[in-house]
């Protein structure tokens, strides 16, 4: 038989199993592409995405392709306009419930109450969590990581010193003063890479000041954002600003560069959040220094440690989605015991998604144990129901816009307290009208 009757004839078979000649078998059907839009991530972060998720997300599913492209800063600027358009990712990641309610709203989103049932995430992930996904009684995202914001602190410089760690403001604010005498910077901080972390002092008073129970009520329209603890609360914020304790270079420093400062001995504490874990391995060994986190203080009155439960970013999938299955597999495998022990070794603060059950979870030695430690008190405060509220989770979109520049405002001596907690209280009022405040869990 000759070469051309061979190509023939195994041009015929091929097509009688459906599949084209001179193309292997295994990839005759193009895949289906799954995308998938990130925020910023460090290259060895990037790098830690792509071998423990989407390597091994690809090799289990021959007949898809997972692909993340990482949009840094611009992403929710971006994310909304190709929402509108329909033009959007597969999986849309968002930064916090508040967005969902938004995009849920506006039917932007699919429901993903039956993923839910047949893929188990309704066994697999804690119930509160599942809660704030939920709009009109449907769901429509699940969280990647939940997050609570604290102190963390140089130890080996405290003991030099010989400071406690303080769990009361009136300790807090006595650390504060006898640091800035040393030189030091009392909290380090920085917007320069994120003007929005204005809101993470703004959620610290709001429960640590104020009081949990507050701003529980408040943001079920029981009380306003303008009643006395709230005024308390950010005269309390401003005052600690007058004074200096954010430092001279706060609208300078990237949150990252701020944080390196504790390591280093320029800044004695950081009230942030438990998402710079990621960066204690950076900047502490090589300062030989020991990292420390504890509870943010509490004002009078106010229990301590009051943990202001955050969840920084979530999961949905696109309504106009053309693999929404494939986009469901994807976060299937992010809520599994193996990504979060392999990714949690490597990347931790940004990764503790809210599985209900971590025995079956294995890291390796490269875990901090201070975050595990840290991860505990957390899950046993949310069961405990000792637990805030941060702003980014739980004020809708536009108050949560306002808040973060109107508390520039007030540092900068533009208008008054008064004035701001008149203005984020008519704003959440207009939204809460329209139905776009996030579920509020019960205490």
């Amino acid at each position: 038989m000759g070469y051309r009757a061979k190509i023939a004839l195994a041009g015929a078979a091929l097509a009688a199993l459906g599949v084209s000649a001179g193309v292997p078998a295994a990839v005759a059907q193009e895949k289906k592409p799954i995308t998938w839009w990130y925020e910023t991530a460090a290259p060895e972060n990037q790098e830690a995405l792509q071998k423990i998720l989407v390597e091994p997300f690809n090799a289990a599913h021959p007949d898809e392709s997972l692909s993340i492209d990482f949009r840094g800063a611009e992403l929710d600027k971006q994310l909304r306009i190709a929402m509108l358009s329909g033009s959007g990712p597969d999986v849309v990641y968002t930064a916090g419930p508040s967005y969902v309610a938004s995009m849920a709203q506006a039917g932007q989103l699919l429901p993903l109450d039956d993923y839910a049932a047949k893929l188990g995430w309704n066994e697999r992930i804690l119930p509160v969590f599942l809660e704030l996904g939920k709009y009109n009684g449907k769901l429509y995202a699940l969280p990647k990581t939940y997050e609570t914001l604290g102190l963390f602190y140089n130890k080996t410089l405290f003991e030099k010193n010989g400071w406690q760690p303080p769990k009361t403001i009136a300790e807090l604010e006595t650390l504060a003063d006898a640091m800035k005498a040393k030189g030091l910077v009392p909290f380090a901080a920085g917007n320069a890479d994120w003007r929005p972390t204005n809101e993470h002092y703004v959620s610290i008073v709001l429960n640590s000041i104020a009081g949990p129970d507050n701003v529980y009520k408040a943001l079920n329209g029981e009380i306003p954002w303008t009643a006395e603890p709230f005024v308390k609360a950010i005269d309390t914020l401003n005052d600690w600003w007058q004074k200096g304790y954010f430092g001279p270079n706060y609208f300078s420093l990237t949150g990252e560069q701020a944080f390196a400062q504790v390591a280093t001995g320029q800044a004695g504490m950081a009230p942030t959040g438990t998402w710079n874990f990621q960066n204690v391995p950076r900047y502490f060994p090589q300062n030989n220094a020991e990292p420390g986190f504890v509870g943010f203080p509490s004002a009078e009155g106010v229990p301590y440690p009051i943990y202001a439960l955050g969840i920084g970013s979530t999961f949905s999938i696109a309504n106009s989605s053309q693999n929404p299955d494939g986009a469901a597999a994807v976060i299937d495998t992010v809520f599994s015991d193996k990504f979060y022990g392999e990714m949690n070794t490597v990347w931790q603060g940004e990764w503790n998604t809210p599985l209900k059950d971590l025995s079956g979870v294995k890291m390796g030695e490269g875990v901090i144990p201070l975050y595990g430690e840290t991860m505990k008190n957390l899950a046993a405060s949310v069961s405990d129901g000792q637990y805030g509220y941060t702003t980014w989770t739980f004020l809708p979109p536009a108050t949560d816009t306002y808040l973060v520049s109107g508390m520039e405002e007030v540092w900068l001596g533009k208008i008054t307290t008064a004035q701001f907690l008149e203005k984020l209280d008519a704003t959440f009022k207009e939204e809460k009208a329209a139905g776009k405040v996030p579920a509020i869990p019960k205490r």
